[in-house]
């Protein structure tokens, strides 16, 4: 098993995807994981697929990974949103390209790394007040109605 640099948050509502030794240029592909990072799902391939319209080389097609796992993991596809996403530098790899009078120089290509973690939004939840939080607000909203100095309040 791979380590990622961050863990989610709730491992049971998150999905992880990677990629490794992809053929894509490093810095393309980390700019565009920059544009994406926080980004709902749907918006984020809406986006890529914009990208594509216009001829630009983006890996659109390695979120479906991500996306799969999520179904296996049961989570709802809908609600996800891309909650941590990292792009390293891969080993280059070789070619050579051949020159005038017999000479050949290195043809170096750039992959990367991918790293995806995705999370479900989670509902935020009110706290109801305790009765012993209640009964000492309405202490001091008392003291405050009936003018008296609380002073004694902030006092160590």
């Amino acid at each position: 098993m791979v380590k990622y640099s961050r863990e989610p948050e709730n491992p049971t509502k998150s999905c992880k995807a990677r990629g490794s030794d992809l053929r894509v240029h490093f810095k393309n592909t980390r700019e565009t994981a920059f544009a994406i990072r926080k980004l709902p799902l749907a918006k984020a391939k809406r986006y890529l697929e914009d990208v594509l319209a216009h001829k630009q080389a983006i890996p659109f097609r390695r979120f479906c990974r991500a996306e799969s796992n999520a179904e296996v993991k049961g989570l709802d596809v809908d609600t996800l949103y891309i909650s941590h996403i990292q792009v390293n530098q891969a080993q280059k790899q070789r070619r050579r390209t051949y020159r005038a009078h017999g000479r050949i120089n290195p043809y170096m290509s750039s992959p990367c790394h991918i790293k995806l973690i995705l999370s479900e939004k989670e509902e935020a939840v009110r706290k109801e007040p305790d009765a012993a939080d209640y009964q000492q607000v309405q202490e001091i909203t008392g003291f405050v109605q009936r003018g008296r100095c609380l002073s004694w309040i902030f006092r160590s």
